[in-house]
């Protein structure tokens, strides 16, 4: 190694000493929230937390109120309590945040224990789950209840009609879909959150699992793209008026306006399609020309609509000799009316272009 080559690992084992060094002192932007450990607004968060946490009073006076609960709730619990530094509610350092007592309230009782060596240590003050009884036995809150401690910070945007909603008519809680202490939600991980919905709308799984259905099983598409759960002011959960304004979130090609409008089309997509799933492609209630007969029943243009033979060969068709039509056969209607979400040819009143 040559001794330019020594000099300049030096100097680079000194410069990264240097900067170390610098991050460890607290910056004099940060000098006014600074207080040692040994001054008055540390006193009385104990000798550990002071001496940890004594450069930000925020950070120790949550931990002062923490550390009363995560002395008996550690790792070893069945529920990995202590994930919860690691999601958003536990970032410390944001005024904002809850502390245990926000949500379970200050327990006095239950910190206190067990009046008796025998006897049960008593519940917090509030306890949350969706059901009869926690892993700890202790009956949870009322539903109401339990989502009146939640929406005392989470009440605007998306959870602004969830009184009467749906799912809080059924004494649906917040914690039957969000994991609150746990490092992933899994309902707000886009892979994961079908599997969470599936719990209770089993139908729905039935429903993807047919041949013609949307990509959720790669995320592509989730549950909360069309729904959202916290309430809503259209039908269904739907997270615009109607159905149509939510289909045309993204399907916007089929919003129009047309020239030659098709009914059906313009005032709900579910009279032909099927938004979970179908064995039609794509997404179809029927397969066309019975699709498009539970309209249009009336006598169609050509001399017949089917022709001799719909009933196939064991029904005697083929034996009188007649082909089917191509009103059913190949796309059926639609090889004609291609145009079937609407026209803007002048000569689209057919839906023929």
């Amino acid at each position: 190694m040559t001794i330019k080559i020594r000099i300049k690992m030096w100097w680079a084992a000194a410069l990264c000493g240097a900067a170390l060094l610098a991050l460890s002192q607290p910056a004099a932007a940060d000098s006014a929230n600074w207080a040692a450990p040994d001054s008055p607004a540390m006193q009385g968060l104990g000798p550990t937390i002071a001496a940890e946490y004594g450069n930000n009073p925020v950070v120790a006076e949550k931990m002062k109120q923490i550390s009363a609960c995560i002395s008996c709730h550690d790792e070893t619990d069945k529920k990995h309590i202590l994930s919860f530094f690691q999601t958003p509610h536990g970032a410390l350092g944001d005024p904002r945040t809850p502390v245990c007592q926000s949500c379970h309230g200050e327990s006095k009782k239950h910190l206190d224990g067990a009046q008796t060596p025998d006897a049960r240590r008593p519940p917090p003050d509030r306890v949350f789950g969706s059901k009869p009884s926690t892993t700890a036995g202790y009956e949870p809150l009322p539903p109401q209840e339990q989502a009146e401690v939640c929406l005392s910070c989470h009440k605007a945007g998306l959870r602004l009609h969830w009184p009467g909603s749906q799912h809080q008519s059924n004494d649906v809680v917040c914690t039957s879909c969000h994991v609150n202490h746990s490092e992933v939600d899994a309902v707000r991980d886009r892979l994961q959150q079908p599997g969470v919905c599936f719990t209770c709308h089993k139908e729905k799984r039935a429903e993807f699992s047919k041949i013609s259905h949307m990509p959720i099983e790669n995320g592509k598409v989730v549950c909360s793209d069309c729904h959202n759960p916290h309430g809503s002011a259209g039908p269904k959960l739907l997270v615009k008026n109607t159905v149509n304004e939510t289909c045309f979130e993204c399907h916007a090609d089929k919003r129009g306006p047309f020239l030659w409008e098709h009914q059906p089309a313009t005032e709900d997509c579910t009279t032909c399609h099927s938004p979970h799933g179908s064995n039609i492609t794509p997404l179809l209630n029927d397969r066309p020309p019975f699709l498009c007969q539970s309209c249009h029943d009336g006598p169609h243009a050509s001399p017949t609509n089917a022709g001799t033979s719909v009933t196939g060969l064991q029904g005697g068709g083929v034996a009188l000799g007649g082909n089917p039509s191509q009103n059913v056969t190949g796309r059926a209607c639609l090889n004609c009316h291609v145009q079937v979400h609407g026209s803007n040819s002048p000569a689209g009143a057919f839906l023929h272009r």
